[in-house]
């Protein structure tokens, strides 16, 4: 049994300080997906699955791409956090917000293009591209909302606070969940419920941050001046980094839309089994993003700060529990995966079809818990050159191993291609960072 020291022990405390409120939170994310799934499952039929798969696939391609909006907000304001630099972490809200609103006027402007292009090159029948437009068209009203909470929240995370983000998500998601069911199952909307129930959950999730903003850091405002932080000279090393991370986004959507898009090519059947797979998938990759949330926030101080000595001990801590977590969630997987998929439907075809894709739920945590880790490490370092590098090498890994497997494998090339994507990542980055650290403590003293 491992032991810590005390001083070990503070940290451990630290981790979990951090940690657990973002694993309660997160863990209710995923949840969210398989309840319109189930709702779609038990109320309607594999057209009207694979329409919200599909329509949430169009909602990854928009909102991912923007992913930089927390990601690039929490890293540098935690940095700012090590430092004490209380203007420079109110500049950085101001400016992250800003982009948010402009990137929602964007996508607002361009939604019956960007919907048109994208059903166009994905392949399904007319049934579920039916359903996945009226989905899109509710959901993306929502677009203000959602980018502006992904602001809120990598700023409370950079702030070292996740119990902000925790209540914003228990609400989002207890709201959609909600909404949802009542609106699909006791209204005529039916299934498109789903999208009504997203779009009220956003905005409301919006009012908790602000007023959660307003309660804890009120005396932090005077320190905001809008005219000077949104100078190119004070926004310029925001842009590079926003820039890095959108690179780094596409490659996601390579992976993640590329999945989606693979399987539909082998029908409605295999595209609902890869729909609900997906989100068992997802439902670890939350769990474990509790920890790499905490990697973020502590790596960032910590680098803020010059505290080499903290981020050791810090990444030690992380890593045992990322890893025992994968552990832990392989064995519930090994023994409850097609109880899972039953949750979710109750079409006998899906669930006998998703058997020989079993295998694939058993291996996901611990193959892909480090990848997850290395990510939230790198953030708070704000090394999007690195993480941006990484995502280009695992993009390419993912097709090249779907090409040149295909003919023989068939659908099942697509679940390798995601494997290794996982494994590209994890190599990648465990070799980029004694070069990353390095560079950071030395620019930081520089």
């Amino acid at each position: 049994m491992l032991t810590f020291a005390p001083d070990m022990k503070s940290m451990n405390k630290e981790v979990l300080r951090l940690a657990v409120p973002s694993i309660l939170a997160n863990i209710t994310v995923p949840l969210v997906g398989i309840v319109d799934v189930a709702i779609a499952g038990h109320i309607s039929d594999a057209s009207a699955i694979g329409g919200i798969a599909i329509g949430t696939m169009l909602f990854d391609l928009l909102y991912w791409n923007f992913g930089f909006l927390r990601i690039g907000t929490g890293g540098m304001t935690a940095q700012a956090f090590g430092r004490g630099d209380k203007e420079g972490a109110m500049r950085i809200f101001t400016q992250s917000a800003t982009i948010a609103l402009g990137a929602a006027l964007f996508i607002w402007l361009i939604q019956w293009l960007f919907i048109t292009l994208v059903l166009g090159l994905v392949p399904c029948s007319p049934e579920v591209a039916s359903f996945a437009r009226k989905y899109y068209f509710v959901r993306i009203w929502a677009a203000p909302a959602t980018l502006l909470l992904m602001v809120f929240k990598g700023w409370f995370i950079g702030m070292q606070n996740t119990v902000a983000p925790m209540v914003c998500d228990l609400v989002v998601n207890g709201v959609n969940m909600a909404a949802s069911w009542l609106l699909a199952v006791n209204t005529p909307l039916g299934a498109l419920g789903v999208a009504y129930g997203t779009l009220i959950a956003q905005f409301t999730g919006l009012l908790v941050a602000i007023g959660l903003l307003l309660g804890r850091y009120r005396k932090m405002f005077r320190y905001i001046h809008l005219r000077a932080s949104l100078r190119w000279r004070q926004m310029k090393r925001l842009f590079v980094l926003n820039g890095n991370l959108f690179v780094r986004s596409l490659c996601f959507m390579v992976v993640y839309v590329g999945f989606t898009s693979l399987t539909s090519r082998y029908g409605d059947g295999p595209l609902a089994i890869g729909t609900i797979m997906m989100k068992v998938f997802m439902l670890f990759s939350y769990f474990i993003d509790g920890f790499a949330y905490a990697g973020e926030a502590l790596t960032g101080r910590f680098v803020g700060a010059q505290d080499r000595l903290s981020l050791r001990k810090a990444m030690r801590i992380l890593f045992f529990w990322t890893i025992g977590v994968g552990i832990v969630c392989t064995a519930i997987y090994a023994l409850s995966g097609e109880g899972m998929v039953r949750l979710m439907t109750s079409d006998v075809s899906v669930v006998e079809g998703s058997r020989p894709f079993l295998p694939w739920m058993v291996a996901m945590p611990l193959i892909s818990c480090l990848a997850f880790m290395w990510d939230g490490v790198f953030v708070g370092a704000v090394a999007g050159r690195q993480i941006r590098d990484a995502m280009i090498g695992a993009a390419v890994g993912f097709v090249l191993s779907y090409i040149l497997l295909r003919r023989q494998l068939g659908i099942q090339a697509v679940y390798v291609a995601y494997f290794v994507h996982l494994l590209v990542r994890t190599v990648w980055l465990t070799a980029a960072w004694p070069k990353t650290v390095r560079r950071c403590f030395a620019a930081e003293r520089g």
